[in-house]
């Protein structure tokens, strides 16, 4: 696999090809480089079909010593046009001045605080839908990971909508997140532990979807 240096990823990325950031959620969400969508790369083989195009082309951005895993992960996953990866990492992109983009976290007990006064507040669930008829927040509303790339599915988030995204667990919600971002959406927030941390919420509104489960 071809090593970039930061001048020929940068003139790549110009050229519109879709970044892919490896690394875990945890250092994806405090900096990568704008644009990037983020699969941590155990999550590659479940989540990539229903968030990159095969027919792309890919540049990597990996943890430092995983590009040959990474680029054997997305050929297992039949996704074969990786173009190389960026020497150096995230690490060296950020060092060399760089923009880079960031995502924030809030705390499920903000969320809870914010929903009573938040007029343009919008609670976006991630997870699969039989997870969601399982039990939600009240008035969420369900995009899973897998639809996040439909343009139908995010062309009715206005500039005002402030997004909180969650899932099971806090690492699909980052994905989400990164997609959206790319896709121009910025006015979001992930919440940290997803739906495990929001049901021990006191104040959580749980509905569930008899329809869907019956």
């Amino acid at each position: 696999m071809k090593k970039l240096q930061i001048e020929e990823f940068s003139k790549l990325v110009k050229q519109e090809m879709d970044i892919l950031d490896t690394r875990p959620v945890e250092e994806f969400k405090a900096g990568f480089i704008p644009s990037s969508i983020n699969i941590p790369l155990k999550g590659i083989k479940d989540w990539a079909p229903g968030v990159l195009k095969k027919q792309e082309p890919l540049l990597l951005v990996t943890e430092p010593g995983k590009e040959e895993e990474t680029e054997a992960a997305l050929k297992a996953a039949s996704y074969n046009k990786v173009e190389g990866f960026l020497e150096g990492g995230f690490e060296k992109w950020k060092a060399e001045g760089n923009r880079i983009d960031m995502i924030i976290d809030v705390e499920s007990d903000e969320l809870m605080m914010d929903i009573p006064f938040d007029d343009n507040l919008v609670i976006v669930d991630v997870r699969k839908p039989i997870e969601f008829a399982e039990g939600h927040l009240r008035d969420a509303m369900n995009i899973p990971l897998n639809e996040m790339n439909d343009p139908l599915k995010i062309s009715g988030f206005g500039e005002s909508d402030n997004l909180y995204l969650y899932c099971g667990g806090g690492t699909r919600s980052v994905v989400a997140a990164s997609v959206l971002k790319k896709h121009g959406v910025h006015n979001l927030r992930n919440i940290v532990g997803g739906w495990r941390k929001i049901k021990e919420e006191p104040k959580a509104e749980i509905v569930k979807e008899p329809d869907v489960l019956n």
